[in-house]
């Protein structure tokens, strides 16, 4: 079952409501999406003297910056650029020839967050040639890769990257490897009916402003699509999981992964590979948000629990951040997961044999079995390093997560015994077993 019941329905309305009447929002709608299916929208607010439809479009802002990366990670899996590769390699004669692909993604290259010139956002963009013929070796701002720092410009020079290495604008490109796929046949780099007109309210009177728009040219890959809550409701799905073959679903993981974090004691937010980053009440969230002169939007997914949250609002400013995540919490608060039912499985007797304690040095492990022959490695004591593993086709296991990701696993077995040889740590079956190659030895008076 994909729909909210309508107790739900009702509590998720009047939060839409208050946000809507509170901010003085002209138009907002906002969407829930639960197993890849859309479970819930809400409208308020008139576009055009009418309640705003899923099929109404609004400008997204950033959220483009996502469906860019995607288009890149597109080109890396097919082996046409690698993430390492400086900029110049694939786009020579610009002054950041020499950031990598992966800090323009993450925001790390240290480049200036916008372009010279008349604030791009509010006025009409110049072509590609033209805009990187006025950068200038000013446009670094920090040392690559020491420090997150936002870059508007870093994904215009991606657009263009995206264009020469497809031999097409780069809009055309998501357009037919992204978005066609995924069925959002409604985002579009411009508008069309219907579509929402973007406006400033005044700070101390409730009147509006019509706000500019315009195409933005090379400027455009930072934040120029126009979307439906519809489609932005298939971007979520997307994000959270459901690839539909448009990218491999590890390198969506990839994605998801923190490459920075914003600056702080405990860090709530970050950035991935195209993707921003935030922490909530135990959820780990990917997304993006977007605002352009009259628009905001947002967009969370959380693969975890298989969410999606998203909303869009035809205002410059005063809409809550906090609006996604409350909507996530009535949905959490009035209709719980069910988590999934637990049936048996199977397990070769040799996989059984390996299950139970195992000790590095002093210290107690547990070998528990994963599905697809699978093992996990955890302290007993629950403090420590813990890993899960991947069975591969040799007979080892590779590490997933934690301080083992990436690593190998080795069951070595001998007449003396069995022992679990992970990067070079020796894992026994007792602690310090003698019988075993346990790294400067073991004293021969054993324990005393």
């Amino acid at each position: 079952m994909s729909k909210v019941e309508e107790r739900t329905a009702r509590a998720l309305l009047h939060r839409l409501a208050i946000e809507q009447a509170e901010s003085r929002v002209p138009s907002l709608a906002a969407a829930l999406v639960r197993g890849g299916q859309v479970a819930w929208f809400g409208f308020r607010g008139k576009v055009d003297g009418e309640p705003p439809t899923p099929a109404t479009q609004y400008r997204i802002g950033s959220i483009t910056k996502s469906m860019v990366a995607v288009a890149v990670m597109r080109l890396r899996d097919e082996g046409l650029l690698d993430l390492l590769d400086p900029l110049g390699k694939h786009m020579p004669g610009t002054p950041a020839d020499e950031v990598t692909i992966a800090q323009l993604l993450s925001h790390t290259a240290g480049l200036t967050a916008e372009p010279p010139g008349a604030w791009w956002e509010r006025t009409p963009g110049a072509p590609a040639d033209e805009m990187i013929a006025s950068l200038g070796p000013d446009i670094s701002r920090h040392r690559p890769g020491r420090r997150y720092h936002y870059s508007n410009l870093g994904f215009g020079l991606l657009g263009e990257l995206v264009a020469r290495k497809r031999s097409m604008p780069w809009a055309q490109a998501v357009s037919e490897e992204i978005l066609q796929p995924l069925g959002m046949l409604d985002t579009t780099p411009r508008p069309r009916a219907p579509h929402a007109s973007g406006f400033a309210v005044h700070p101390w009177a409730d009147v509006l402003l019509p706000e500019p728009e315009h195409d933005h040219g090379a400027m455009a890959a930072a934040g120029q699509f126009w979307s439906t809550p519809a489609d932005l409701a298939r971007w979520a799905a997307f994000v959270s999981g459901h690839t539909a073959g448009v990218l491999r679903p590890k390198t969506l993981a990839e994605m998801r992964e923190p490459a920075t974090v914003d600056d702080g004691d405990a860090w709530i937010g970050g950035y991935g590979l195209g993707l921003q980053l935030t922490r909530h009440n135990g959820r780990r969230l990917a997304g993006h948000t977007g605002s352009m002169p009259g628009f905001l939007a947002t967009v969370w997914a959380d693969p975890a629990d298989d969410l999606g949250v998203l909303f869009m609002a035809n205002t410059t400013s005063g809409v809550q951040a906090s609006l996604p995540k409350d909507l996530l919490e009535i949905l959490a608060a009035h209709e719980p997961p069910l988590p999934a039912e637990w049936v048996p499985g199977s397990a070769d007797d040799d996989l059984l044999a390996l299950t139970g304690p195992w000790y590095w040095g002093p210290s107690a492990y547990i070998l528990r079995l994963l599905p697809e022959r699978g093992v996990s490695l955890t302290p007993a004591s629950g403090q420590g390093r813990a890993s899960r593993f991947v069975a591969q086709p040799d007979g080892t296991w590779l590490g997933l997560d934690g301080y083992y990701a990436g690593e190998t696993l080795r069951v070595v077995r001998s007449p003396e015994g069995v022992h679990l040889d992970l990067n070079t740590f020796i894992f026994t079956r007792e602690p310090y077993d003698a019988s075993a190659p346990v790294p400067g030895g073991v004293d021969g008076g054993g324990w005393r």
